[in-house]
């Protein structure tokens, strides 16, 4: 009942926020008539049956179980799902015998209209249904005869009822999981705080014991040397070992004072006992300072690293993808981070999956003729792919289609497509098209610039977001949560923040000395994040508009051979905690944002890394190489 009422406050938490007044009025009356309070597959079963296909509401039962089948993907049960695409065909045949026994041939020839083409690539069986509106008396054919009778119906009205009794009632749904998830957190946080408290505990007794140790030494070394000053009849005699017996008690008392701590606090305890080990080797031996590899120490007394002497990152596993046959331009986790697309300079995007547990129906190969300078997936489902080329084209491929369902062109006079971004709420995206000239990079070889909003719908131009004279390219495009902002930034260095419901710049300052070639959103969107061309990277605040909340130079981006085709790029982790970039190098750096850290570098590639990112929500990163390779890495 906690987890209930817990959901139940985040839905009109969340419908308040948007502004669903009506809504909320509805959610509030459902409520008070709620008895139940559980999965209540009768009103399922008249939503589908009294509802939609009463009144003809063939999309929204198309949406429907669009909705459950994206659910069950989740839950990765394949013989779930076949079960649910079965009941689905059904369903979809009884909405088609209910209308021509309505007298409604015009809704079976509109429902064939909006989705004949999927129902035939899903299956062959649809072929002749195709055919039942221009029959004369078609409960009387012998091939559709079973459909028209009242046991058929019954049938399968049984059939909806059991498979939605049997598949709801033993899952919860992911917000009433959300309340013992905050709660396990919380017992998690309370545990770390212990454990805190414990390790200082055994820090403490560290250093009372290496001070005795100390006082025991020069004790000893005062006494030893009062017996050699006095000869003792002049006999050889052996020293004791520097600190040994005194050492040895320490580590013992250590021990017996870690005994009876729970199995959480072995890791403690171990650094503890591993660090007194090294001090009594320093004293003993006078080993070289620990710092001696590092560059330096920074104002707080932490240990500076050098970037090529970043900690390699602790893999939990890794796959490599291969089918590429020349440098990877850009790869792409979808919205759900199920589906990877991943582009290449000779113009083909390929579409794949890491996961076996994962349908690999979705994989494919699309072939665009020139080279691919920018992809993005809709964000609220992974069915469309955004393709931006080199040639002023921009494809949108249906992945459940298996088909470009647009192929739309910018002007000839702006022939790179080099950034495209979906809204995260409307059916709209911008794309960011430029000129060319001649230069030496990627960089210098872009012209003017082109800031087009389309409508997904329609697919056409809605507006073009004003630049000024003569503008300077834009290079990388992010919206803001809820669509209403997009920040752009250019090869002049500006950072550019539009307001999308007025179509206009509401403010914009100077970030780099360079040209920027990547530009993130911060995790609670109060920062932005920008890459230079020169390495640098500024973590900018948006409340208090040019100050500098943290910085970074990259050694690790460099003029290689590969800057020709490919802007550096980096990606920020789910936590915005991490932040992923391009380099020069095999191996790219991961820098730990306003962290105690520097850093880790990743496994290497056989050539420079050309582009990144991130998981949406899991610990896991893309790298795509010139050596034609694109890598899924899992981090510990």
């Amino acid at each position: 009942m906690e987890n209930m009422k817990y959901a139940e406050e985040l839905v009109r938490e969340y419908l308040v926020f948007r502004g669903f007044t009506n809504t909320l009025r509805a959610f509030e009356t459902e409520l008070c008539t709620d008895i139940g309070k559980g999965f209540q597959v009768n009103k399922l079963l008249d939503l589908i049956f009294s509802v939609y296909i009463h009144k003809f509401q063939a999309e929204k039962l198309v949406g429907l179980f669009s909705f459950l089948k994206q659910c069950f993907s989740s839950w990765s049960e394949t013989t779930m799902l076949d079960t649910l695409s079965k009941l689905e065909g059904s369903v979809l045949r009884c909405y088609i015998v209910h209308a021509l026994q309505s007298g409604r041939k015009d809704k079976v020839v509109e429902f064939f209209g909006m989705n004949g083409n999927d129902l035939l690539l899903k299956s062959s069986d649809w072929s002749p249904w195709f055919a039942i509106p221009y029959l004369k008396n078609p409960s009387m054919d012998p091939q559709f005869r079973v459909y028209f009778s009242k046991e058929w119906y019954e049938a399968l009205r049984l059939s909806v009822r059991n498979f939605f009794s049997e598949i709801f009632n033993a899952r919860l749904p992911a917000l009433l999981k959300i309340s013992s998830e905050k709660n396990i957190i919380s017992s998690l946080k309370k545990d770390n705080k212990r454990l805190n408290q414990k390790l200082l505990q055994l820090q403490a007794l560290l250093e009372e014991k290496e001070a005795q140790l100390g006082l025991s030494k020069r004790s000893m070394e005062s006494a030893n040397s009062s017996i050699l000053s006095s000869g003792v009849n002049g006999e050889n005699l052996r020293l004791p070992t520097s600190g040994e017996d005194i050492f040895t008690h320490a580590t013992s008392h250590l021990g017996r004072k870690a005994q009876g701590e729970d199995h959480a606090a072995t890791e403690p305890t171990q650094f503890v006992s591993a660090h007194v080990e090294s001090s009594s080797r320093q004293d003993s031996y006078s080993a070289p300072s620990l710092h001696a590899s590092s560059s330096g120490i920074d104002d707080n007394g932490r240990e500076i690293l050098r970037e090529e002497e970043f900690p390699e990152v602790s893999v939990e596993f890794r796959e490599t993808f291969l089918g590429h046959t020349s440098p990877i331009t850009r790869c792409r986790f979808s919205a759900s981070g199920n589906n990877i697309a991943s582009a290449s300079v000779d113009g083909t995007v390929r579409i794949w999956t890491y996961d076996s547990s994962i349908p690999a129906s979705r994989n494919a190969t699309i072939y665009c003729g020139a080279e691919i300078m920018s992809l993005d997936w809709e964000c609220k489902s992974d069915r469309l792919l955004l393709i931006g080329t080199a040639d002023g084209g921009i494809k949108a491929w249906n992945v459940d289609a298996k088909r470009v369902v647009c192929d739309l062109n910018t002007t000839a006079a702006f022939p790179s497509v080099l950034d495209l971004k979906c809204s995260p709420v409307e059916p709209i995206f911008v794309s960011a098209a430029s000129s060319r000239r001649s230069g030496s990079n990627s960089i210098d070889s872009l012209g003017y610039a082109s800031l087009t909003v389309w409508n997904m719908k329609t697919w056409k131009v809605m507006t073009v977001l004003p630049l000024g004279e003569d503008p300077p390219a834009i290079t990388s495009l992010c919206f803001n949560h809820n669509g209403k902002i997009l920040a752009a930034s250019a090869t002049d260095g500006m950072i550019h923040m539009f307001d999308m419901s007025a179509g206009l710049q509401i403010t914009g300052w100077p970030a780099h000395d360079s040209g920027i070639s990547s530009l993130l959103f911060g995790p609670d969107e109060t920062s932005i994040f920008s890459l230079g061309s020169d390495g640098k990277i500024f973590e900018w605040s948006l409340q208090n508009q040019g100050r500098i909340l943290w910085s970074k130079t990259s050694s690790w981006i460099s003029d290689s051979e590969t800057s020709k085709y490919c802007r550096h790029e980096m990606a920020l982790d789910a936590y915005g905690r991490q932040l992923l970039v391009t380099s020069g190098s095999v191996r790219a750096p991961i820098y730990q944002v306003r962290g105690h850290s520097s850093g880790f570098k990743t496994l290497p590639h056989s050539a420079a890394i050309t582009t990144v990112d991130w998981h949406p929500v899991l610990p896991i990163f893309l790298t795509g190489s010139a050596d034609n390779s694109v890598r899924v890495t899992s981090i510990l």
